[in-house]
């Protein structure tokens, strides 16, 4: 099957074709016809299988065919990098089309985007918080809208967004398509979306689990060496990029500037940055300039970088759907990837908990002449004496 089979509008395939996309994802294909149709979609499928592009593309062919200059599509997105992705995802596929979409998140100051909002957009792709803040002054209009989609839902809830949701919602339309997408499906997002989609087509890719793309391993460590053993694994990473998440944004900032000053070219993101500072970091690590970025959870979806060669866990993720998340940042569009994860006895129970969801006991591994200096607490050290028995010494590509 191709592009052509879904008999998009001209302009839209064009876009299509000159991003050299050729075959549709497994999420593209079972999705795109249902969205086409005006189905109302849950669309549920691990990060890195072509989500984006499932949903933009039905709503590019749509906005081709009607009115222009008003506002007919929102998607809402939980963090400011997602709502930048999925941005530029638009501007490459509507390039011919002549749609235009704006972002609205904060951090940066409202005029600008109420500038923007004026210039006659078809497309918005917000945060809820802003948004409301838009809503609330009357600096948006959406008494026209067509489509309302919900991306990364389970992180909407994560991220504490579910007033704002239903207030928003409040302020819809009730006659519209809705599209909710979500690498997990908690109970919350069941309820999420049995209250707003309508008779909705349900479309799985895989399970809600870790891609297949990505191998997995975890390094045994006492609490204390961690950098340490950061560095080395850092040294023997090869040329990709690679990303590091820490659970606080102090960490990422402390353990960003360590690795600077051990030779190695970082920058960190994390909730603490100016947007501009965000925006330069991300395109630093997306051009190469900074071969590591050290980053908090709150960039785990927001993060779209081809050639991401390893994700390594600094801090174990408090739950499987974090670490899906993070790791779901390698192993993307068919490459292989590698989730390295640094563990300590506390991060056991988890680890099992991993294990459940993956099917499968992670492989430990040992660094070969990395001096493993006994931790202080009986608990870590008879943690670590056990599993570089276990451990398979090494580690490779």
């Amino acid at each position: 099957m191709t592009f052509d089979s879904f008999q998009l509008h001209p302009h839209v395939l064009a876009g299509v074709k000159s991003l050299g996309y050729l075959t549709p994802t497994p999420i593209q294909h079972q999705s795109i016809p249902a969205i086409l149709a005006g189905s109302d979609v849950l669309g549920l499928a691990q990060t890195g299988t072509g989500k984006t592009a499932a949903f933009v593309l039905p709503i590019l062919h749509r906005l081709s065919q009607g009115p222009r200059g008003l506002i007919r599509a929102l998607i809402l997105a939980p963090t400011r990098e997602l709502a930048e992705q999925i941005h530029t995802t638009i501007g490459g596929l509507g390039r011919t089309t002549g749609i235009r979409s704006t972002t609205v998140y904060g951090g940066v100051g409202m005029q600008p985007q109420v500038a923007k909002l004026r210039r006659n957009t078809e497309i918005v792709v917000a945060c809820p918080g802003r948004l409301l803040d838009h809503l609330g002054q009357g600096t948006i209009d959406l008494s026209r809208l067509e489509v309302l989609v919900l991306d990364e839902a389970d992180m909407m809830f994560d991220m504490g967004f579910l007033v704002s949701i239903n207030k928003i919602l409040d302020r819809l339309p009730k006659k519209r398509q809705n599209l909710l997408f979500s690498a997990t499906m908690p109970d919350q997002v069941k309820g999420l979306a049995t209250k707003i989609l309508q008779h909705p087509i349900t479309v799985q890719v895989g399970k809600p689990a870790p891609a297949a793309t990505v191998s997995h391993a975890l390094f045994p460590v006492g609490s204390d060496q961690k950098t340490t053993l950061l560095n080395q694994l850092l040294q023997g990473s090869g040329k990709g990029s690679v990303l590091v998440f820490t659970k606080t944004k102090h960490r990422a900032k402390r353990l960003a500037e360590q690795l600077q000053k051990m030779g190695h070219g970082t920058a960190s993101l994390q909730g603490n940055l100016s947007q501009n500072k965000r925006q330069e970091a991300l395109e630093g690590f997306r051009t190469g300039r900074h071969r590591i970025l050290v980053a908090t959870d709150i960039a785990a979806r927001g993060i779209d970088v081809s050639g991401v060669s390893h994700v390594i866990n600094y801090d174990m993720p408090d739950t499987v759907e974090a670490y899906t998340h993070r790791i779901g940042r390698t192993g993307r569009a068919d490459h292989l990837g590698d989730a390295f994860t640094l563990v300590t006895s506390t991060d056991e129970p988890m680890v099992k908990t991993i294990e459940r969801t993956l099917g499968k006991k992670i492989e430990r591994r040992t660094i070969e002449g990395f001096t493993y200096v006994a931790p202080e607490t009986a608990g870590d050290r008879d943690f670590i004496r056990a599993a570089r028995q276990s451990a398979r010494g090494g580690w490779r590509r």
